[in-house]
């Protein structure tokens, strides 16, 4: 499936930008394969809007934020939150209804401005219950780009075979190549999913969850929020909760931001929060390395891979986005379709068919 493709996609919440990151101006970002600028208007609040003036094309990010409006920096025409002009500083210039940019539904939550490029969002921005708990702390963690599809990474998430053999410098052990146990729960919008897993338990961890044993248990809780985020509920025999949340925000087809925060049931006297990420840090570096070499272009449909019974999860989810294109009137738009129907895919983005297509052409015999 091919993100960039289809537009029910676009009918979701992504955190696309730490709030404290607009502090200082303006920013871009590329949203879906849409460029977008955002910023901060005279309240605190991010903004976003198309990252293109239309009134020279200039993109507003290379700008500045003039009383919570952003400025071009070509010919410096203001526009606001809705994305209506509200100055044209040239003489003798009026200001018309005609000068607008698109702008998009645009507000915060843990930490960072999540944006919507629909009118309306199909579900609202997952909710982390435990960020109100005063019994726990959150912590940001990672903010970085990843060379492969966000679905990749949501599978995953779940998948706890892999542990066994991606995980065995910080959490993994071929003891446990299967979980104990899984148990699994379809909702509407997502995929909750129980399970026990054993694990090592190396220094780093011991002093992070106060734990002297060298192997311990993982009980997890975990939920899929469709389309790209993911919360992973991680308890340990004494009562240590480790929750890590991570959406995958899709920036193109092959390439997404990984926005990750954690939280816990602990204090920074229990667990520095350097010592803490550090052991995740570890952990997402092992997950990269493989995740960024699988092919970005995931089939929805189960008989393009072959899977185990610890691929349940991720059979759900494609299972679920298949079911969510066609309620919205979409196929599955792929690689190979797309070479037939947006000339504008690289040719290093497709990979030709091994026979000729059904239509008589083949990668060979077409014109560039």
């Amino acid at each position: 499936m091919l993100v960039t493709k289809q537009p029910v996609l676009r009918r979701f919440w992504y955190p696309v930008i730490p709030i404290q990151e607009l502090a200082n101006g303006p920013k871009a970002f590329q949203l879906l394969g849409h460029p977008l600028v955002l910023w901060l208007d005279e309240q605190g609040n991010p903004c976003a809007a198309v990252d293109r003036c239309c009134h020279r094309s200039a993109k507003l990010s290379l700008g500045k934020v003039v009383r919570g409006n952003i400025a071009c920096a070509y010919h410096g025409w203001q526009f606001n939150a809705q994305g209506t002009c509200v100055e044209v500083p040239q003489k003798g210039c009026t200001v018309s209804p005609n000068y607008k940019i698109d702008s998009y539904s645009c507000t915060e939550r843990y930490g960072y401005a999540w944006v919507c490029l629909a009118d309306e969002a199909l579900v609202g921005i997952p909710d982390i219950e435990e960020t109100r708990d005063p019994n726990y702390r959150s912590i940001p963690e990672f903010y970085e780009t990843w060379k492969c599809a966000g679905l990749r990474v949501m599978e995953n998430e779940f998948d706890l075979a892999h542990p066994a053999f991606v995980h065995q410098g910080t959490f993994g052990t071929e003891e446990h190549t299967t979980p104990d146990r899984m148990e699994f729960t379809e909702t509407e919008w997502g995929l909750h999913v129980r399970g026990v897993l054993g694990v090592v338990n190396p220094e780093l961890q011991q002093q992070n969850l106060k734990m002297d044993s060298v192997d311990t248990v993982r009980t997890l809780d975990m939920t899929w929020f469709m389309p790209f985020t993911v919360k992973l509920r991680i308890a340990y025999p004494n009562g240590r909760v480790h929750i890590i949340v991570n959406t995958m925000t899709p920036i193109d087809d092959s390439t997404s931001q990984m926005v990750q925060f954690c939280v816990r049931n602990d204090t920074e006297a229990d667990t520095p929060t350097a010592d803490a990420i550090a052991f995740d840090r570890a952990v997402t570096l092992e997950d990269k390395r493989i995740l960024e070499s699988t092919d970005f272009d995931v089939p929805l449909s189960p008989n393009r891979e072959q899977h185990i019974f610890t691929d349940k999860p991720g059979l759900i989810m494609r299972k679920k986005l298949a079911a969510l294109l066609k309620a919205h009137g979409e196929v599955e738009q792929t690689r190979e379709t797309a070479f037939f129907i947006d000339e504008r895919l690289r040719p290093e983005e497709w990979s030709p068919p091994t026979k000729t297509t059904s239509i008589g052409l083949t990668h060979r015999n077409l014109k560039p």
